[in-house]
């Protein structure tokens, strides 16, 4: 091999990180396990989406065939190449080698890498408290649960304004340019600028509990860039306080809240709905969304991208977070973050051939407005059951009304979410210029 030039001396802050695995990893062709190890490693890397390296040990080398590619990183070194062939199916310099990595990256030696675009890579989990049931994670990851809650704890930034780094952080694209179509999707949930604004009045008036929030999301915020929310205390009492928060990125108003807070009081009477008759979230199927730690079931497995799978405009799911946060606040803000994932899901669901699989896609999907009122206390690190029924569809807009009920039945919050659905061939005009969920 030539000589290669290093470039870490010229990018001070450039960072690769080589996290081991805890679990399993698979790779996965033409429906052969061509790779899996306990021995997995993330490579967290600027400018880049995390890649999984396996070690070569464990690769079923029988399917492979090395070719005369060779690329060169100037942070890891020459990349050496093989193609993949199983049955019918072959796919050329598909996995990728650093025999000889700069010392910078010495642990990458022995390992190798696959294009997940092309071969299907997923992360597998067995969760303890399960019963050792296994978590298939597709991968990339989005993250984990700890960078979710990292990015909803608002911290201080002044006086009435909090703010959020962006994620990753440093973003893609500081160091080397990026076209978009490496990207991932960069849009921010509602959700969580929800959990943002209820976080930020919390720490703005300490003394008093969040009992609920609204929002109006206004434009798409994204992960690529810090935003800041901005609170007006317009009355602060002993008994109820009320606080406004904007959340705002890059000078622009993504969504505008009001948060009601408390200092609590006991019951004069007792009203609560009861809990809908559902198998135990153990009984439930798994259903990824890209997040280590948060896990998901969902009742009969309805949420789906079945285009074929339909039935009544409900879904019944199942959250966790397995880390327990401490602030009251942060319990309520990962609640409210899966308050606008599954009412336009559950819309969708009578008819045939629209999934959210269309969504950003042939369909501009998004939450508009979101209500969110709590109840009772809730451990975020317990099994909570959202019950989440649309009850109207049509002219564009879809209507829900949900429900969150702790493991032992009561009731720890009620919502409502108001959200559009508009095809991208409709006139511009009527899409109100969004082209993307909020």
């Amino acid at each position: 091999m030539s000589e290669i030039e290093s470039a870490w001396g010229r990018y001070p802050g450039y960072a690769i990180d080589l996290v081991p695995w805890s679990g399993r990893g698979r790779a996965t062709f033409n429906g052969a396990i061509v790779a899996e190890s306990d021995s997995c490693l993330i490579v967290k890397e600027s400018d880049h989406q995390d890649q999984l390296y396996f070690p070569m040990n464990d690769v079923v080398w029988e399917h492979f065939t090395e070719t005369d590619l060779h690329t060169v990183c100037p942070f890891k070194g020459e990349a050496d190449y093989w193609s993949l062939a199983v049955g019918d199916r072959s796919e050329e310099n598909v996995v990728w080698a650093y025999r000889r990595p700069f010392p910078e990256v010495a642990g990458l030696e022995g390992h190798v890498a696959f294009y997940t675009d092309r071969v299907q890579v997923a992360l597998l989990e067995e969760v303890a408290e399960d019963d050792g049931d296994v978590v298939v994670y597709p991968f990339p990851v989005w993250g984990t649960a700890a960078d979710l809650a990292r990015l909803i704890d608002v911290v201080p930034d002044g006086d009435g304004r909090f703010t959020s780094p962006s994620f990753p952080d440093p973003p893609l694209g500081t160091f080397v340019d990026i076209p978009d179509r490496f990207r991932p999707r960069q849009v921010i949930e509602g959700g969580q600028l929800l959990g943002q604004a209820i976080v930020a009045a919390s720490k703005t008036v300490p003394d008093q509990r969040v009992v609920s929030a609204s929002m109006v999301f206004t434009r798409a915020a994204r992960f690529d860039s810090p935003l800041a929310v901005e609170v007006d205390v317009l009355r602060q009492g002993r008994t109820y306080s009320t606080v406004e928060t904007r959340i705002v990125q890059h000078d622009k108003l993504c969504a505008v809240g009001l948060v009601l807070l408390d200092s609590g009081g006991e019951d004069v009477y007792r009203v609560t709905a009861e809990m809908p008759e559902v198998p135990d979230p153990l009984e439930c199927p798994l259903r990824d969304f890209g997040v280590i730690g948060r896990d998901i079931r969902v009742v009969d497995g309805a949420y789906n991208f079945d285009p074929d799978d339909m039935g009544p405009p409900e879904l019944f799911v199942w959250m966790r977070y397995r880390d327990r946060p401490e602030a009251p606040a942060m319990q309520a803000a990962l609640l409210a973050q899966a308050t606008t994932h599954y009412t336009i899901g559950a819309s969708m669901r009578p008819f045939q051939g629209i999934t959210e699989a269309l969504a950003h896609k042939t369909l501009s999907t998004g939450p508009m407005t979101v209500d969110i009122a709590f109840h009772d206390e809730a451990n975020a690190a317990d099994w909570h059951l959202y019950e989440n029924p649309a009850i109207y569809a049509g002219r564009g807009h879809v209507q829900g009304q949900g429900r969150i009920f702790a493991q032992d039945g009561r009731l720890v919050a009620s919502y409502s979410l108001h959200a559009m659905v508009r095809s991208f061939d409709a006139d511009a005009k009527q899409l109100g210029g969004f082209t993307s969920a909020m």
